[in-house]
């Protein structure tokens, strides 16, 4: 075995033994993160519309109606 393959051998049984149990199993993790993603979703999609909801929009909003943006 060549002088580097030994060394990379270390490498990898020295990482192998340091490893951290994580404070919650993977699941959790993913599970998390779409009850996140589904919140963060709702919220968004509160705001649809937001703009309509207003009968008197102001004369800024009326001049741009002229050019259609």
């Amino acid at each position: 075995m060549s002088i580097a393959a030994s060394v990379l051998a270390a490498t990898v049984l020295a990482e192998s033994e340091h490893a951290v149990e994580l404070a919650a199993p993977t699941w959790v993790f993913g599970a998390v993160a779409l009850v996140l993603f589904a919140i963060l979703g709702a919220v968004t999609f509160s705001y649809r519309d937001v703009a309509n909801r207003h009968a008197d929009k102001g004369e800024s909003a009326s001049a741009h109606g002229e050019h259609g943006h």
